[in-house]
């Protein structure tokens, strides 16, 4: 895991810190800009608007072969990115805030499992894991890497097509996906692989979200990192913690959605949280009596 420090303003700096200081147990809500330096694009631009065409929904997935055809050509090209992609500098930051008993633990949006490579220890995957696929039949699941050796075993053509990689293990590739093979479910013959994701359109599963909300009132405050929030499934725990007076604090660049929620809004690319964590590993921290009330 590459180590990089990231220019942050000293008057930002300090009052990342003095929030966290403040706030000593920070639950983490993190997006696709806290992975963009480990080499996956994001979907969106700094004003939160789509970069490229929206995501696979999920009731076009289920109801279209030609949909899940073009998905898995795609993803066979473009799932690349996300089996090479390794933690940057900024989640193993956040692992070792957890570690300094800084974080409480953190809800990814992202669906790349970097966070728990770098090391952290408490993480909410809020919308799946990318490296396991599901049957959506009779529920078995498989490794992706599995599946994606079968599909090229069945599609020897497609391993040699180029394309730049897109997030969540896509591809920008347009082409006559008709004649591409797609297996059914192993264990029950003809069911539907699906990554184990929530796809645009489908719902994140409830124990999830209370997990999610149950980190969240066990902390003191909410950090937002790399995440323009604009998805109502991350919007909502900045919405809740607003509500229950809990402070936000924002790493990201651009705007996001929560912009009027904020406590403290810091410009800037994840990447900052070394320089935060750096600066707080070699500040002893709050004592009991300097806790606020």
């Amino acid at each position: 895991m590459r180590k990089s420090r990231v220019a942050v303003n000293e008057q930002d700096l300090e009052a990342l810190v003095a929030f966290v200081d403040r706030h000593p147990r920070l639950a983490v809500l993190t997006g696709a800009g806290i992975s963009t330096a480990s080499g996956i694009p994001d979907y969106r631009d700094d004003r939160g608007d789509w970069k490229r065409p929206p995501p696979m929904q999920h009731q076009v997935f289920m109801a279209s072969h030609a949909a899940r055809q073009r998905y898995w050509a795609r993803a066979l090209v473009g799932f690349r990115a996300l089996q090479e992609a390794r933690p940057n500098a900024a989640h193993g930051a956040l692992a070792r805030l957890e570690a300094l008993g800084k974080v409480s633990g953190v809800i990814t949006q992202n669906v790349d499992g970097l966070h728990q490579q770098a090391g952290s220890r408490r993480v909410i995957d809020l919308h799946g894991r990318a490296d396991q696929v599901r049957c959506m039949g009779c529920g078995a699941r498989r490794m992706r890497h599995d599946l994606h050796a079968e599909l090229a075993d069945r599609n020897p053509r497609w391993q040699e097509v180029g394309a730049r990689a897109g997030p969540d293990g896509d591809a920008d590739l347009e082409a006559d996906f008709s004649g591409f093979r797609v297996p059914g479910c192993t264990r029950c013959g003809d069911g539907i692989y699906k990554p184990d994701v929530v796809f645009f359109g489908d719902s994140v599963p409830r124990a999830t979200v209370e997990d999610a909300f149950a980190l969240l009132g066990e902390s003191d405050a909410l950090l937002v990192v790399g995440s323009s929030l604009m998805v109502f499934s991350g919007f909502r725990f900045a919405r809740a913690a607003a509500k229950e007076g809990r402070p936000i604090a924002c790493l990201n660049l651009g705007r996001t959605r929560a912009d009027d929620l904020y406590a403290l809004k810091v410009a800037a690319p994840a990447e900052a949280l070394v320089s935060l964590c750096e600066a707080l590993d070699a500040d002893p921290g709050p004592t009991v009596s300097r806790r606020p009330a």
